[in-house]
This record gives C-alpha cells, sequence and structure tokens, in this order.
C-alpha cells in the first residue's frame, strides 16, 4: 500500500508543473490574467534574430535541397531506353570508332550495358542526342566519308558528357560542404536554440501561476503575506532568470557561429569551379567545331561556283 501511494505521489509531482503551466497558458489565452511577466528587451532582439536566421535556413534549403537530386536538371520531357542510358559516351564512341560497317556500328551503338545505368542529366541527356544524331547521319550515307555535322555532334557529345560529370562533382562538394552544415545548423544547434526558449517560456508560465495565487488570496481578502507561497515565487524568479540567462548565452552562440557563411562559401566556390570547368570544356571545343563549319561553307561555295 505504502508503495502505491508512493508511486501516487510521485506521478503528482512529475504532473503538477505541467498541469500549472498548462492551466496558467490558458488563462493567458483566454484573457484571465493581468499580469505577465515580460522578457528583457536583449532577449526578445535575439529570439527575432533566431527566428530569422532559421527562416533563412529553411527556404534556402527548400531549393539547394535539389543538388541532392540527380536529375534535377533533366528534361521531364524526353524519354531514354535502357540501352540509351547503358553505357558512357566515350565508351560508346571507342565501340563506334572500331565498327568496320554500319551493322557493326548499330550493335556498338546498342552495345549492353557494362555497369550501372548512366547519369540523368541535362548535360548527359544532351550528350546522348547529340551522339544518336551523329550516327544517325553517319549510317544514312556511310559512303561520303566523314559528314562535318555528323562529326561536330559526336564531339560535342564528349564534350557535353564532360561538362555533366563536373556538374555532378559540383552536386557532391555542395551536398557535403553546404548542405551538411547548413541541415546541422537548422537541426542541431537552432534545435537546441528552440528547446531552450521553450525551457524560459515554461519557467515564466510557471513563475506568473505563483504570482497569480499570491494574488487570488489577496483577493479573496486573505491579507497575511503566504510565507510558502512567497518561497515559490523567489524560487520561481531565481529559475526564470537562470532559464532566460541560459537561453540567451544558446542563441547568442548560434549566432555568432561562422559555419553558416563558411557552408555558404563553399557552395560559391563549387558552383564557380562547375562553371569554370564548363567553360574550358567549351572553349576547348567551340574553334574546332568553327573549323567544321569554316571548312564546310569552304566547300559548300566552291560546289556553288563550280
Amino acid at each position: 500500500m505504502d508503495k502505491v501511494q508512493a508511486f501516487g505521489k510521485n506521478i503528482t509531482a512529475s504532473f503538477s508543473p505541467f498541469a500549472t503551466r498548462t492551466q496558467q497558458y490558458v488563462k493567458e489565452q483566454f484573457g484571465q490574467t493581468e499580469d505577465k511577466t515580460e522578457l528583457p528587451q536583449d532577449y526578445i532582439e535575439l529570439e527575432k534574430r533566431i527566428d530569422a536566421l532559421k527562416q533563412v535556413h529553411q527556404k534556402l534549403l527548400q531549393v539547394t535541397s535539389q543538388y541532392s537530386n540527380e536529375a534535377y536538371d533533366y528534361p521531364p520531357n524526353i524519354r531514354e531506353s535502357f540501352n540509351d542510358l547503358g553505357r558512357t559516351i566515350t565508351e560508346k564512341v571507342h565501340l563506334l570508332s572500331s565498327a568496320t560497317s554500319p551493322a557493326e556500328a548499330q550493335a556498338a551503338f546498342t552495345a549492353p550495358p557494362s555497369a550501372k545505368p548512366q547519369p540523368k542529366t541535362f548535360n548527359h541527356a544532351i550528350a546522348r542526342a547529340s551522339l544518336a544524331g551523329s550516327q544517325v547521319l553517319q549510317s544514312t550515307n556511310p559512303s561520303a566519308g566523314e559528314d562535318p555535322l555528323s562529326s561536330a555532334l559526336e564531339k560535342y557529345a564528349l564534350a557535353s558528357e564532360k561538362v555533366g560529370e563536373a556538374r555532378l562533382a559540383q552536386d557532391r562538394q555542395i551536398q557535403s560542404r553546404f548542405l551538411t552544415g547548413w541541415n546541422t545548423t537548422l537541426n542541431t544547434n537552432l534545435m537546441f536554440a528552440t528547446r531552450a526558449r521553450k525551457n524560459v517560456e515554461n519557467s515564466r508560465l510557471m513563475l506568473d501561476a505563483k504570482k497569480a495565487k499570491q494574488g487570488d488570496k489577496a483577493h479573496h481578502g486573505d491579507g497575511t503575506i503566504d510565507e510558502e507561497v512567497r518561497a515559490e515565487i523567489e524560487q520561481a524568479e531565481d529559475d526564470f532568470v537562470n532559464q532566460t540567462e541560459e537561453a540567451a548565452g544558446v542563441m547568442k552562440n548560434v549566432l555568432d557561429t561562422p559555419e553558416p557563411l563558411r557552408n555558404l562559401a563553399e557552395l560559391i566556390a563549387a558552383q564557380v569551379e562547375f562553371h569554370k570547368k564548363a567553360y574550358e570544356i567549351l572553349s576547348e571545343l567551340a574553334p574546332v567545331v568553327d573549323g567544321l563549319q569554316v571548312e564546310q561553307e569552304a566547300g559548300y561555295r566552291k560546289n556553288r561556283e563550280s
């Protein structure tokens, strides 16, 4: 029996603070309380800054989380077969270069996959479409020699695949150096701040509940000061001050950490590296294609004049 009573007291002791806070909260929501302990102004300003930082993280992560999705720029209107995605452009070009007949070329182009399916990115899709176009042109007129457009498309396919690989490298960098950091700030650091703020709110509710209890006694004509209630109020005030100071420290630490800005710098660096690589690849290709175009145009004019 004693054990049952002790258990009941423990349940009551643990439930009572929650019930007290809940009751005070409900009273405040319905305007049944006159006095509400105010938070320090500098603490309120910290809360506003924390809320702003959280909003910034949520909004940017909504967009940049796409870097974890390989196909974020893959055209939704195209349909590629299993064979289309079976081999890299480099592998297909190598197989085509060793073909001695249109039949062998077609067999090389549709060779079974040698590894996992190729990436579904915009640049990889361009590469596959370009190589397919090159093969169609070459296979329909194999006796005419090398077709300039077919040759240019093949070179463009190889370059586009390289750009696509550079994009995937960028994405991996962003995932590890930006997304991981910002998700940690949002789900860990800012969460700690949220819990600390919740502790402050709970402490304030308890303090105001104790004050309301003392006020009720005075309101009912009991002029004496309940020493027990006074002690409870003083204890609640001390807890409120301690919780507020602790939460302020947590929020300042979150706001002052250099990690978010460092992570943003890493995001930009990864983007710069990708665009630089893409520029280098296409800059190397452009004069080659220009040369093929000039050569073809010269031949076209010569045939027109003859």
